[in-house]
């Protein structure tokens, strides 16, 4: 964002200067500066005269002599754009311009990560996004490697870097098939941000029950509900109990606690009993007495 006051003086400058900006006479300016870099830039003949600087959210003025080389420090100028330099002689006046470019070292990192929570072994689903700044928050549009890594509690489970382009770099990496905490790593230049993505476990996987008399019912039980990966699936998720008999139905949804799910239904010899959890099917029981 510009200043107010800052548009005036750029709006002046633009007006009473000629309509090119020209770097030969009497002014010897730099083609381009680093961010927070120190530089100076010439001047000829003798007296005194104003040296102006006018750029992104800047405007620096100077008393100059002359002849002599004026002299500006590290971190005189440090947003990145398009700067003007004018001259203010008693005599004469001598413009020109210069660009900022962004430091070249990184130091700091925008990391954005979604999800933050998703199942096991999800092919692509994890993505990430990097933006490269340097120590004034000026995007670096260099190319720049960044390596994208992701951990879980056994270490690290896949790597992958890639370049940016216009000073952002982004991914997609799959889940890890162990449930848990996961580190969603990004890093470049020495410098690194972490985000923290939690992987729950997929959906069951290998559904299967038993049944067994219990007095006047059939007690049914699932084994310990397990995802692909062989995660434990999460207390709660709804697991279905179907009984068919004759031309009659019975369902009953029953939470997992515990690793299984377990349920009494009505004794009828001759019933079909068959387990599902969402679409995933279960094996199937002709109960007998």
């Amino acid at each position: 964002m510009i200043l107010p006051w800052a548009r005036f003086v750029f709006a002046a400058v633009v007006v009473t200067a000629p309509a090119a900006w020209t770097q030969d006479g009497g002014l010897q300016i730099p083609a381009t500066v680093e961010a927070g870099k120190a530089f100076s830039i010439g001047s000829a003949g003798s007296g005194s005269a104003t040296l102006y600087i006018v750029g992104m959210d800047q405007v620096l003025k100077r008393d100059v002599h002359l002849g002599e080389a004026t002299y500006f420090p590290a971190g005189s100028v440090y947003n990145a754009g398009h700067y003007v330099v004018i001259l203010e002689a008693s005599t004469s006046g001598e413009n020109g311009s210069f660009e900022v470019l962004p430091a070249d070292r990184p130091a700091n990192l925008s990391f954005l990560a979604r999800p933050s929570r998703l199942p096991v072994s999800l092919e692509n689903g994890i993505t990430g996004a990097v933006f490269v700044f340097d120590a004034y928050h000026n995007l670096i549009t260099a190319p720049r490697a960044v390596t994208f890594e992701v951990w879980n509690p056994a270490g690290k489970q896949q790597e992958r870097t890639v370049s940016t382009r216009d000073g952002a770099a982004w991914v997609e990496m799959n889940s890890t098939p162990r449930q848990g905490v996961d580190k969603f790593v990004a890093q470049t230049g020495g410098i690194s941000s972490t985000r923290v993505v939690e992987q729950v476990p997929g959906d069951p996987c290998g559904l299967t029950m038993t049944a067994k008399q219990a007095g006047r019912q059939i007690e049914l039980a699932t084994d310990p509900v397990r995802d692909c990966s062989g995660n434990a699936v999460t207390d709660g998720t709804v697991v279905t109990f179907t009984e068919s008999y004759g031309n009659r139905q019975s369902t009953v949804d029953v939470p997992i606690k515990g690793d299984i799910a377990k349920v009494e239904m009505p004794d009828h010899p001759g019933a079909t009993i068959s387990v599902a959890s969402g679409v995933v099917m279960g094996n199937q029981i002709r109960w007998e007495k």
